[in-house]
């Protein structure tokens, strides 16, 4: 018996590295081992009986069966070991860049007109130390003209025709609203920039758009003058157009007094481009400042003008019409 033992187990051992040696995968490994090593494999159902066996011959045939375990652990080893490195390979081939090959062309994106305005006046502003402050587009009659000294009944609600909601609420029609809000929330001194959308019923044309954007700015300080607005606008114009004759108008405007509108010689004739004015004391005391200590001075301008001007565009419709003939010139 013990013979016949011995030859079953070497058969096996025989079976089992050539089995291994052929397996191609690592799940096919896996399933030989167990077949072979695992509780209920073929060797463990080998040593089973050897129970029947005298104490002489045990030793014997344990010895050949470690041998033959061992065996066939360093076959599964040696196998798993090739075929994972097999597997690494693989994957490395399949994921390498050829950098000879032709690249896959992807278009890059532009920055639309208004937004590079937007981002052009940002930088200047914020390199004189103006803050960038934000708003909502649907503002209350408070905020829209009576914190900015215009009540009711006062005229100048005239100059800009608006969209009222159902709610008593409005679409705001400047961002000076912004300004309103800031102050209330900050103390003097303040440099503050607010961009964004405006909404007046304007019929749509080459000029006008029912929707479009600001750019207001607002300095409070202590000894503040129409100097330092001029200084300040003068600037600001000088780095978005160059070094172009500007001149001040007197106007009108209920949150401003003075007041006054800037004009730029472009091309051999006079463009008006913002408004601008000392912030009437009216408005400081709206939102707790006290006008015997604090002067201010605000301008606003709209960013289509400023885009039209600079790349000579002919029709403000075609910053809105997502045509991709017009947007790839910029």
């Amino acid at each position: 018996m013990t013979s016949n033992l011995e030859a079953q187990l070497l058969a096996l051992q025989q079976e089992g590295e050539q089995a291994i040696a052929a397996a191609d995968t690592l799940e096919g490994l896996e399933e030989l081992r167990v077949s072979y090593l695992g509780k209920k494999g073929q060797l463990g159902a080998l040593l089973r009986s050897m129970g029947q066996m005298s104490a002489e011959e045990r030793p014997k045939i344990g010895a050949i069966a470690n041998t033959v375990k061992e065996s066939l652990q360093t076959s599964l080893d040696k196998q798993r070991a090739a075929l994972e490195a097999a597997k690494i390979q693989a994957q490395l081939e399949a994921e390498t860049l050829d950098v000879t090959m032709p690249g896959i062309f992807r278009p890059q994106g532009r920055i639309h007109p208004l937004n590079g305005i937007i981002d052009q006046a940002f930088d200047i502003f914020v390199g004189m130390g103006y803050t960038v402050a934000q708003g909502p587009e649907m503002e209350t009659d408070y905020y829209n003209f009576e914190a900015l000294n215009t009540p009711p009944d006062h005229p100048a609600r005239d100059m800009q025709d608006t969209f009222y909601l159902p709610d008593g609420n409005l679409l705001r029609t400047h961002t000076s609203s912004v300004q309103i809000r800031y102050m209330e929330k900050e103390e003097p001194p303040i440099r503050v920039v607010a961009p964004g959308r405006v909404y007046r019923r304007d019929n749509v044309d080459a000029t006008h758009s029912a929707v479009f954007h600001q750019i207001e700015l607002l300095a409070i300080d202590e000894g503040l003058t129409f100097t330092d607005l001029k200084g300040t606008i003068k600037m600001f114009l000088q780095a978005m157009f160059g070094d172009l004759p500007i001149r001040f108008r007197a106007s009108y405007f209920p949150f401003t007094e003075p007041s006054a509108e800037v004009d730029l010689q472009w091309n051999g004739r006079w463009l008006e481009v913002m408004g601008c004015g000392m912030v009437d004391p009216n408005v400081m005391k709206s939102v707790g400042y006290d006008p015997e200590i604090y002067t201010g001075f605000a301008a606003g301008f709209g960013v289509e003008r400023f885009a039209m001007v600079l790349h000579q565009i002919d029709d403000i419709r075609r910053l809105y019409a997502s045509d991709l003939r017009f947007l790839r010139q910029f």
